[in-house]
């Protein structure tokens, strides 16, 4: 507990409850819940928490670099405690969005740099996304 208290306090930020409890869903979490996932996982043990805390507490984890927040389709957010660059698959039936382990850093880095001299943009973030059947769905 008193590493996200530190974690917290190192950002700048209050230690409230309710931060302390959001983060500590996302750091324990292979899952990359949406908001109302996570306020509906933790209202039963935090009764006075509103679904307008969970998005303002993961906007500001957002913008603190705490989190990373994964734009799917334009349509849903998910969250994910693991704020290096990873590529994720997403399964079309069910929505299950989950991690792909595979270090593709060096790849790409080669196809950032070469997007930025072709169109010139300062390319400051990417995210990678993959679409398939997961092995439930796929039966």
């Amino acid at each position: 507990m008193s590493t996200i208290q530190e974690l917290l306090r190192s950002k700048g930020m209050k230690v409230t409850p309710q931060r302390i409890a959001i983060l500590n869903m996302l750091m324990n979490t292979k899952a990359h819940p949406t908001a109302e996932a996570i306020f509906k996982a933790l209202e039963p043990t935090n009764p006075t928490m509103s679904l307008a805390t969970v998005y303002k507490t993961l906007d500001s984890f957002s913008n603190a670099e705490i989190i990373q927040v994964l734009s799917i389709d334009g349509e849903s957010l998910h969250y994910d405690y693991d704020t290096s660059f990873h590529p994720h698959i997403i399964c079309r039936k069910c929505g299950a969005v989950c991690d792909i382990n595979i270090n593709v850093s060096d790849e790409i880095n080669s196809i950032v740099n070469k997007i930025s001299d072709e169109t010139k943009y300062d390319i400051d973030k990417e995210q990678l996304f993959f679409y398939g059947l997961c092995e439930d769905c796929a039966e």
